[in-house]
């Protein structure tokens, strides 16, 4: 690669002064040449900033008067950012040193790639793929997410199965490349989505309009993960029942997405009636207090259907298959399995 577009790597942070400290070393050992280090911080109280100011003086710092969420966050952030590609990169994620080169080079190649991420491995366990990411992220047929390397709780080891480039469905938010133009013709992430899953629809929009989301095998990031909300926090419970039946509702046509959502509202019962048994009854309201807001967001028209949708959307990536029944029932674990 001869030109190096301009690439801004923009870690948003809340709070997250143990990761920066442990982190930003890595970040600044990247060795693509044409690079910008930006911190948007949300308005934290931990010394965030200061400790940046002193011990990372090049590092851009981009401030947000309050806490805005992951979404809303990088779009205020984003705004104020001038680059070719940005980088939305967790704070908790260990980066090698040519982890930039090899997306961009694969970006550049295909004016319609839009977006794409590298491998996500686990950094307490290297050895295995990253629950939030993987080799590269996929839905099935009733818009549940789930990735190549890890399918619902069983993460793979990396031996070297998923080293190949492909299309994938979405990209993870932990580590994700997009080309500015593109960001700004989405207006970004969705903020009704606050955090969770905004980039499963920052990536279906995209779709919805041509473009190509790609997995790069031969780059490679360890993610801490579970870094800002714990997975048993009745919030991201909330959160992902609620984001994910937002999905439904604004890149599904509305004939479909109705008849979609009132069979995943059986399903989501079910698995409130699980966190019920097991004792999880905050959990279990979380998922009743999201499925009335999608209730209310349908009457009051805060979630839209996307009409921006070309009439041949990109559907590479969409698995026709139910990832719940061959996970449950059929025993199907890895993703090298399912068909």
């Amino acid at each position: 690669m001869i030109n190096y577009p301009k690439v801004a790597i923009v870690i948003l942070n809340w709070n997250g002064k143990l990761f920066l400290q442990k982190f930003l070393p890595s970040v600044f050992s990247s060795s693509y040449p044409n690079l910008t280090i930006i911190v948007g911080d949300n308005d934290s109280t931990d010394g965030s900033v200061e400790f940046i100011k002193e011990f990372f003086p090049l590092v851009n710092i981009i401030s947000n008067e309050k806490n805005f969420g992951f979404a809303q966050g990088y779009n205020k952030i984003l705004n104020q950012v001038s680059a070719d590609y940005f980088i939305l990169l967790n704070s908790d994620v260990e980066v090698t040193p040519h982890w930039i080169e090899p997306v961009i080079t694969l970006m550049e190649s295909d004016a319609t790639i839009a977006i794409a991420q590298p491998k996500i491995k686990a950094f307490y366990r290297k050895t295995h793929f990253e629950y939030a990411g993987a080799a590269g992220c996929f839905i099935d047929s009733l818009a549940y997410p789930f990735c190549r390397g890890r399918v619902f709780d069983s993460v793979e080891e990396d031996k070297g199965q998923y080293n190949n480039d492909i299309e994938i469905f979405w990209a993870t938010g932990c580590a994700l490349f997009i080309k500015a133009p593109v960001w700004k013709k989405l207006n970004g992430l969705d903020d009704a989505f606050f955090a969770h899953m905004e980039e499963i629809d920052l990536c279906w929009r995209a779709k919805n309009l041509g473009y190509r989301v790609m997995y790069c095998g031969s780059s490679t990031v360890y993610h801490v993960g579970g870094g800002t909300l714990n997975v048993e926090s009745p919030f991201k419970t909330y959160l992902n029942f609620r984001n994910n039946l937002y999905l439904i509702k604004k890149n599904i046509h509305p004939t479909k997405a109705i008849i979609l959502i009132i069979l995943r509202f059986v399903l989501d019962f079910i698995a409130l009636l699980k966190f019920l048994i097991e004792g999880k009854t905050q959990n279990a309201m979380a998922v009743s207090k999201a499925h009335w807001h999608v209730i209310n967001a349908f009457f009051n028209g805060s979630i839209k259907y996307n009409k921006q949708v070309v009439s041949q959307p990109n559907t590479v990536g969409r698995y026709k298959g139910s990832i719940v029944w061959d996970y449950f029932v059929l025993g199907k674990k890895k993703f090298s399995g399912l068909k």
